[in-house]
């Protein structure tokens, strides 16, 4: 593998406004020397904008971050930033999200996560022509989504990942491929990575905990799918970030193979805990921690609010993150304990709201 200094270079952060995107270009201020970063969000309304919204609010601290509100489905956009900014790093994180929407809206995934993924791939092909700045690096976010139903855990990128059960799931499974393809084809180094199940502040409201939460406080009932019985491999933002960061400064090599052709400088990793959650375990700390934070109060009936029901369309029963790969070759390991990080959300989710409603 090759190392990137990421210090004094452009990088392109799609989804900028998302929660991924917008903890990575914090980080990257944080954390790295006289780093430039481009941000491109379409800033939908796929969930609550005002998330997106204080999300860029924090990344406007940072004066040399430059933030495009756009598609990445829009090819001229695309062509049209990489040729201005010329981005040596590019890390896609921009998709339509969540495995349940994709059974109501299959458009939406098609457009952002193959058409726009298309574009991007094809962004990094030209920025090998004459007078451009070459991509060094492209990093996309793939989903634990893409192992389906498959019974072998923990889930290894080893593994066979043909049978998706969701329109999202096989998305993400065409990117790695059309990654790989444009890899061989234009020796263009890309690392995907499966992200499994990340929450934290300011998360996504479409994710279980924080619709969970927004429930529990109207005082509405929850539904735990699969009768409490699905088991997920939660993994902290923070932890998310520094795997994501890490992995950008270590590029797959280049090299050419017997028939002289390049052999693909391309990787994939998971990101995950290595540590499934019973989702009523999950359920049962996440309530603790509101009550603890004074999001609920401390005499709420939470057996009273939760009812068990069956699996739904698309969702599997389990995920669960072989995460060997990513400790060997970036000696890294997600560690925050799941009542550490929901304590955080806890927290963060009475001040956000309480400002906004006051």
């Amino acid at each position: 593998m090759r190392s990137i200094d990421l210090t004094n270079k452009t990088i392109l952060v799609t989804g900028a406004a998302g929660f991924i995107g917008s903890n990575l270009v914090k980080r990257l201020y944080q954390d790295v020397k006289d780093v430039k970063v481009i941000g491109i969000d379409n800033m939908n309304d796929y969930y609550d904008v005002r998330l997106k919204e204080y999300r860029l609010e924090e990344l406007s601290q940072y004066s040399s971050f430059v933030f495009i509100r756009g598609n990445i489905a829009d090819k001229d956009l695309i062509r049209e930033t990489f040729k201005t900014y010329q981005p040596q790093i590019v890390v896609n994180l921009a998709a339509q999200a969540g495995v349940r929407y994709s059974i109501v809206n299959p458009d939406a995934y098609v457009e952002s996560n193959l058409i726009g993924f298309y574009n991007i791939l094809e962004a990094c092909r030209h920025s090998y022509d004459e007078g451009n700045t070459p991509v060094e690096h492209l990093v996309y976010a793939s989903s634990s989504s893409v192992y389906g139903s498959n019974k072998k855990v923990p889930y290894s990128t080893d593994d066979k990942v043909d049978h998706p059960v969701s329109l999202y799931a096989a998305t993400k499974k065409s990117n790695e491929l059309m990654a790989h393809a444009y890899s061989k084809l234009y020796n263009i180094p890309s690392t995907g990575l499966r992200f499994f199940t990340v929450y934290g502040p300011a998360g996504r409201p479409d994710m279980a905990y924080f619709g969970f939460t927004n429930k529990l406080r109207e005082g509405k009932t929850i539904q735990i799918f699969n009768y409490g019985n699905c088991k997920r491999d939660f993994t902290y933002i923070d932890d998310i970030v520094t795997g994501v960061k890490k992995v950008m400064g270590k590029a797959p090599d280049k090299q050419t193979g017997e028939d002289g052709l390049p052999v693909p400088p391309y990787a994939l990793y998971n990101i995950g805990n290595n540590h499934p959650e019973n989702l009523l375990d999950f359920v049962q700390i996440l309530s603790e921690e509101l009550v603890r934070a004074g999001v609920l109060p401390e005499d709420y009936d939470f057996e009273a609010h939760k009812e068990l029901v069956p699996m739904q369309p698309g969702d599997v029963p389990v995920t669960y993150a072989d995460t060997s790969a990513l400790e060997r070759d970036f000696n890294f390991k997600p560690s925050t304990n799941l009542r550490e990080g929901l304590r955080r959300f806890a927290e963060w989710y009475r001040d956000f709201y309480r400002e906004k409603e006051s």
